[in-house]
């Protein structure tokens, strides 16, 4: 088994980033250099998460050895172990190879390969594939050229800190400049940097998960909630319609301005394949003007202005697309929302969907989950499950801010994390620790990375489900990923005084611990705010339960949920009407399609066997008149059946509102299947075989 365990972990990890990119990005629209990026940035910091307690109970298993080995006397007085422990190890646990035991010298070149290939994705590839992404350039020299402009101040400011760091090590006299130190500094600042987003986030997240699974069970909390997004986000979707409507409009302008014959009329053909396909039909090409552009002193568009209309159409379309698919999802969940409300009321026990969802589900899933089990685990298990989870989500909360205000005591240990390593150390239960050390950093990198995938800045950075997430925005998540894991991983090892620098002893270091360095280089940092800048995330999970944040943004204008504001109280219920009034045409909708599939299984079958009674009878001077006559009595009788049938129609649809947004004003299946009115209002022509097709 040995390297076996690292294997699969390395195969799942892989295919676990892989899933959550599938879910977020789109692999078939996005360019495959940015969906490489983020997946190889994304795939190393769930690999470092993932092996890291494979790492611990290495190591703990190493100073076992060491500790045997140095238990009995050398022969040689003179040699010492060089990692000795201050206990011997007792007799009655002996030393054993732990089930996921990696061999020496392994696990330190994979921490080298992995934590510097995440640092050259964070702090110099991505973001220059940010910059390259969001470029409006029509070729790749222009997005180069674009991007090197725009990280020129992004790289200056790391070589400003990075220069900082130097002087204060020159200037010091009882430090020597040497390339291990240097390599230290690097690290340094750059856990700096991320631990210091780190404590905001995790304060963020401690409070936030556990208090979102307990809001979870509570019905009329989330369909509240649910109303309040589809207020804004109908808000949102229309400033997203008008800002790609004057794209588009920009861009018919300058298809108009521009002819086949002027040099920048490919840059506005490249623009066009960026526009949606009912623009494009409306514009298309303006191919049959031959004027010269040369002849006549028209002021046309730059390519700097093309660029930057380039840049605002991909921008336009993308949040159109997104939103439109927002406000289909939302919809969904509201209306499942209501269905739970209304169903927890049922005697029959048996979930009720008020709409079938449009796609085919699984046979398998079909016979399981059916109606029985859904309407017991939405109505009765569901909130007592999320109110267990959020209870022992909580504990582990409380757990992590205790460790984190008490991990730099040694005697006594106050952090739990570091009481339960070390119980588990000295029964050498590898199993146990491995459990507890994942069980530990897979929580807070939870806390963490859901607070990344909910957070939004404006516009520019939002990571949104089902496939609708733009490239600046994964690659963005990327670079934050690869800067808040090196710091996570050393604070996890801080809170079980896994890090020599922490716990004072002198004791073989894990393989991560190692290729950081000594931070004794920067004393200040390693002894000042590695220690108490953590015990910060107190005050930041007082001020995440009492929603200080929340207000504050509020108060700013950018309009949150808040239960006890009166414009939050408006938005519900501007969100409520909005949601009954598309579950309204909804329901008209499918009306409408069960009145067409009833009128075509009512009289397809009449009309069939009438074709087949025509081509049967081929010779029309055998016919009686008398039948002829019968017949044509009998068609006038129809049709005016027919016109008073659809009379009582209309002046049913008549007592229904009429929505103004539909396509069309009509939902007559009378209309639409016997082909004599159209929607326009024109009425079709009518031949001697369409009137006798009965007959």
């Amino acid at each position: 088994m040995s390297g076996a365990a690292l294997g699969l972990e390395i195969v799942f990890v892989f295919f676990l980033a892989l899933f959550l990119l599938h879910r977020y990005g789109d692999f078939k629209k996005q360019h495959r250099l940015v969906i490489i990026g983020t997946l190889l940035a994304w795939y190393l910091c769930f690999l470092i998460v993932f092996i890291l307690p494979l790492d611990v109970s290495t190591t703990i298993y190493n100073r076992c050895k060491h500790a045997a080995a140095n238990s009995s006397p050398p022969e040689n007085s003179n040699i010492t172990g060089l990692y000795a422990t201050a206990n011997p190890v007792p007799s009655q646990h002996p030393c054993f190879k732990p089930w996921s035991y990696i061999p020496d010298g392994i696990m330190p070149i994979f921490w080298r390969v992995v934590y510097w290939t995440s640092q050259f994705l964070t702090w110099i590839l991505l973001p220059f594939m940010q910059s390259y992404a969001r470029s409006g350039g029509f070729s790749i020299t222009g997005k180069i050229k674009t991007a090197l402009i725009e990280n020129a101040i992004y790289y200056g400011t790391y070589l400003l800190i990075f220069g900082a760091f130097l002087i204060y090590v020159a200037v010091n006299p009882h430090l020597h400049l040497e390339w291990n130190q240097l390599q230290t500094i690097g690290i340094a600042a750059a856990n700096t940097w991320g631990l210091f987003l780190l404590v905001l986030l995790l304060g963020y997240g401690l409070v936030e998960i556990p208090r979102s699974y307990w809001n979870g069970a509570k019905r009329g909390y989330l369909l509240m909630k649910t109303y309040f997004k589809a207020a804004k986000l109908m808000t949102e979707k229309a400033d997203a319609e008008e800002n790609l409507e004057d794209a588009m409009e920009e861009v018919r302008k300058v298809n108009e301005s521009i002819k086949y014959n002027h040099p920048l009329r490919k840059c506005v053909d490249t623009i066009l394949k960026k526009c949606p396909t009912e623009y494009q039909e409306k514009m298309g090409r303006n191919m049959d003007d031959y004027e010269d552009f040369d002849e006549k002193h028209n002021i046309y568009p730059s390519e700097k202005s093309l660029v930057k209309l380039h840049k605002q159409v991909i921008y336009s379309v993308q949040r159109h697309r997104r939103t439109q698919v927002q406000w289909q999802i939302l919809l969904e969940q509201a209306f499942y929302l209501e269905d739970v409300a209304k169903n927890e009321t049922s005697a029959t026990r048996q979930f009720v969907h008020t709409f079938q969802s449009p796609e085919p589900e699984n046979r398998f899933i079909q016979y399981f989950y059916n109606p029985t089990f859904e309407w017991y685990w939405e109505c009765l298990l569901r909130p007592w499950f999320y109110k267990i989870l959020a209870v022992v989500l909580s504990i582990f909360s409380v757990i992590v801010v205790w460790s984190e205000c008490t991990f730099f005591s040694t005697t006594p240990v106050l952090s739990l994390f570091a009481v339960f390593i070390q119980l588990a150390e000295k029964t050498y239960n590898y199993i146990y620790i491995e459990i507890a050390c994942f069980l530990s950093i897979f929580f807070l990198s939870i806390c963490v990375y859901s607070t990344v995938f909910r957070i939004r800045v404006f516009n520019y950075y939002y990571l949104a489900s089902h496939h609708q997430t733009d490239a600046y925005s994964l690659l963005f998540s990327g670079m934050l990923f690869c800067r808040l894991t090196p710091p996570l991983c050393l604070n996890f090892l801080g809170l079980t005084h896994m890090d020599s620098s922490i716990s004072h002893k002198n004791t073989q270091p894990t393989a991560y611990t190692s290729i950081m360095g000594s931070m004794k280089v920067l004393s200040f940092i390693a002894d000042g705010f590695y220690i108490y800048y953590p015990m910060l995330v107190v005050i930041l999970c007082i001020a995440t339960y009492f929603s200080l944040g929340t207000r504050c943004l509020n108060l700013l204008g950018f309009q949150q949920f808040m239960g006890d504001d009166d414009m939050t109280s408006d938005l519900v219920n501007e969100g409520k009407e909005l949601i009954r009034k598309e579950k309204r045409k909804r329901q008209r909708q499918e009306e409408g399609e069960n009145r067409r599939r009833e009128w075509k299984e009512r009289y397809g079958h009449n009309r069939e066997d009438s074709t087949r009674n025509r081509n049967i009878h081929t010779d029309p001077k055998e016919s009686n008149f008398s039948d002829v006559n019968t017949n044509r009595s009998a068609f006038k009788y129809t049709r005016a059946n027919n016109r008073t049938e659809r009379d009582r129609i209309e002046l049913l649809q008549d007592a229904e509102p009429l929505d103004f947004n539909a396509e069309t004003f009509t939902d007559d299946p009378l209309e639409s299947e016997s082909g004599r009115y159209q929607p326009g209002g024109r009425y079709l022509s009518m031949s001697r075989s369409d009137i006798f097709n009965d007959v």
